[in-house]
């Protein structure tokens, strides 16, 4: 095997080809937005639910009336419907008396 002397300054540089930019999946990471909730700017988690706002809202065991950008979310939908940046949400809960 013959040794080939290389000349100052004409060296070979492999050129490294970027891999394409790999497309995140935004509910892995802790993505924060904002919903408006009773009229009042709130952030929470990207992948949040109906039923963990109420959760995290103080809502939790009570009876309530869930709005969604002016339409009513049935209780049996709170746990699947999620929620995206920039919703409205209005939660009323009854309280008794009499």
């Amino acid at each position: 095997m013959a040794v080939v002397p290389v000349a100052a300054g004409m060296r070979h540089r492999a050129r490294l080809s970027r891999p394409p930019p790999v497309k995140r999946d935004a509910s892995r990471y802790n993505v924060r937005m904002q919903i408006i909730l009773n009229g009042q700017p709130r952030d929470c988690d990207s992948a949040t639910s109906v039923a963990r706002l109420l959760e995290q809202a103080g809502y939790a065991g009570r009876r309530v009336a869930v709005e969604l950008n002016q339409e009513i979310v049935p209780r049996s939908r709170h746990d699947s419907q999620l929620l995206a940046d920039g919703d409205r949400l209005e939660i009323v809960h009854a309280i008794g008396g009499g």
